[in-house]
Parts: C-alpha cells; sequence; structure tokens
C-alpha cells in the first residue's frame, strides 16, 4: 500500500468516527424527540404502575417528548425487565424497576432472564414505600413490645399472612422471625385479597405489609398498626412508632422502585432524566400526591442507585436464605 493511500484511508475512517460521534452527541442534545415508553413489569391499577403514570407524566411535561407506560407482566416481573433489557439503547425505553426485580427475584428464581446488574444503566431511585406491622383488633397487644409477650406464650406459636411466597409481606415476616426469635409460621395466600380479611377475622396473628394497602383499615379501625418498618416515622401516620422505636433493631424493610435503561444507554441521557427526575422532586405538590397514593418521592443520583441497589442485595439474599423461598 502507497504512503498517499493508506493517508487516505486513515482520513476516512477518522471522518467516519467524527460524523458518527457527532450524530451521537446530536441525538443526545435532541433527545426525546418522538415516544419514549416506559416499561412497568405488573399489572395496571397496582402501586407501581399508578405511581410511574404520575411520573412519567411530570417528565414529559418537562422533557417533551411522548412518554407512553407499557404494562408487560408475568413471572414476578421478569418478562417486563427482559423486555427492557432487549431494546435499543437509544433513551427511548425505560424500566421501571422495583425492590423485587432487582434485588429480590435473582434469589427466588433459579435463573433469571437478565442480570439486574450488568444488563441496565441505572437512572435514579424513584419511590419508597414503608410497610407497617399490624394485628387484628381483637388481639390484646397494643406495642410490638407487648405482641411479643403475648406471642411466645402461645404454646403452638403464632401465624402471619402474605400476598404469597417471595413476596416482601412474606420476607419481611421471616426477617422479623429471626430478628425476634419468635415461633411464627407462614401463611400464603393467593393475594392481599384474601390475606387482609383472614388478619382482621384473627385466623393469622400479624402482617408486615404494604402501608398503602391496609391504610384504609387501620383509618377504619379493621387493623391496629404497631410499628412501621421505614427508617423514620410515616408522614400520614405519625402517631406509629418505628420498628426501632418499638425495639426491634436492625429492621427496616422499604419497598422502592427505580428507573432504569437498557445497557448502552448513553450517559448523557441517563443523567438527563435523572436531574429531572430530582427538580421534580422539589416540588410540594407532587410530593404531597405520591403521600396521597402511600410513597415517597426520592431521586437519586446514577451512582447512588447503584449504590443502594448493591446493598439492598445484600440484605435480601440473606432474608431469602433464611425464608427458603424458592419460586421455580
Amino acid at each position: 500500500m502507497t504512503p498517499l493511500r493508506r493517508t487516505l484511508i486513515q482520513a476516512a475512517a477518522l471522518a467516519a468516527t467524527t460524523f458518527a460521534f457527532t450524530a451521537a452527541v446530536h441525538a443526545q442534545d435532541n433527545w426525546p424527540g418522538s415516544t419514549v415508553k416506559v416499561i412497568v413489569p405488573f399489572t395496571a391499577g397496582g402501586a407501581s404502575d399508578v405511581l410511574t403514570r404520575h411520573l412519567s407524566e411530570k417528565l414529559q411535561g418537562k422533557l417533551g417528548g411522548n412518554w407512553v407506560v407499557d404494562n408487560k407482566t408475568g413471572a414476578g416481573g421478569n418478562i417486563g425487565m427482559e423486555a427492557v433489557k432487549n431494546a435499543p439503547p437509544d433513551g427511548n425505553t425505560i424500566g421501571s424497576a422495583t425492590i423485587g426485580t432487582l434485588t429480590i427475584n435473582q434469589f427466588l428464581f433459579s435463573k433469571l432472564p437478565y442480570d439486574p446488574v450488568a444488563d441496565y444503566v441505572y437512572i435514579s431511585k424513584v419511590w419508597e414505600n414503608c410497610n407497617v406491622f399490624v394485628v387484628a383488633p381483637s388481639n390484646p397487644a397494643k406495642t410490638v413490645k407487648e405482641f411479643l409477650e403475648w406471642a411466645k406464650k402461645k404454646p403452638k406459636g403464632v401465624s402471619f399472612g402474605s400476598a404469597g411466597v417471595g413476596t416482601t409481606p412474606h420476607l419481611a415476616g421471616e426477617l422479623f422471625r429471626a430478628r425476634t426469635g419468635l415461633d411464627a409460621v407462614h401463611i400464603p395466600f393467593r393475594g392481599a385479597a384474601q390475606s387482609m380479611p383472614a388478619l382482621m377475622a384473627g385466623d393469622t396473628d400479624f402482617a408486615i405489609d404494604n402501608i398503602a394497602s391496609y391504610m384504609p383499615l387501620i383509618k377504619t379501625d379493621k387493623v391496629r398498626a404497631l410499628a412501621v418498618t421505614c427508617p423514620e416515622r410515616w408522614p400520614t401516620m405519625p402517631e406509629v412508632p418505628t420498628m426501632a422505636e418499638a425495639g426491634v433493631k436492625d429492621f427496616v424493610v422499604t419497598s422502592w422502585g427505580v428507573f432504569v435503561m437498557p445497557k448502552g444507554t448513553p450517559p448523557a441521557i441517563a443523567n438527563k432524566v435523572s436531574a429531572a427526575i430530582a427538580e421534580i422532586a422539589k416540588d410540594p405538590t407532587v410530593k404531597d400526591k405520591y403521600l396521597q397514593i402511600g410513597a415517597i418521592l426520592k431521586a437519586t443520583t446514577p451512582k447512588e442507585t447503584e449504590v443502594f441497589a448493591e446493598q439492598e442485595r445484600l440484605k435480601w439474599k440473606e432474608v431469602v436464605r433464611l425464608s427458603g423461598a424458592k419460586l421455580d
């Protein structure tokens, strides 16, 4: 090859690289230019779906484009997360991931169709929810301490219900049993529609379940709240102590949501969405809306989100091991 030909080839390669880089920068600067699909791996109407739709509406108003929520359900959220993984990494697909899909499912299923660490770009935490320790009104306990004293006198132990094996209410109950040394048996139901009446009737002795789900029952005195599982008292239930205040140490159980994108999505786009979420999270009206639904709006940087998810994995790996739960 002559020196001239080599120089021409190198110049052409440099021009192609420069053009590709310029096009990529231009695409990022003009994102979103069309439809942004936000995949929710759970059914419409649930907490994850409602919270995602509200935030997507706010993001559309702030960033532009057409934001569409798409429910892809099945396999404990695995089908939706696989769809996010396989989407083009152009910023036009976002996954509304949860505590289950990012930190628990990998320990419940022998094989996932996605890697929760390697297959995604983390954007931000978007919401946080709290669980509440509840008993039936007929139970004599008015505090967690009184409940433990009562429960430990039961010759056959006590029981707790949940909406199914591997759910956070199930795992929270197992963690409570481990932290307190309580003799407790898990009773799985088909869903909350079955587990909640069982508690109210006294067929099960306690539950540690989603605060949003149980709030109507708490307000109407159909169940009694003894403690919440978040680090601080819940804003709409300031009279109910935290688990730490109630005497159960190292017991913080929060459900949460995180926005992710397919691996390979340009960092500039992920950072743009993260910054927009941080701005939205400062809006008092949006905060109030989330509290009405039963959640706290959260915003974290991409790196903070990665670190948070990894910390949660370490905790839930041990809890799943203690429970012995498996879904396949």
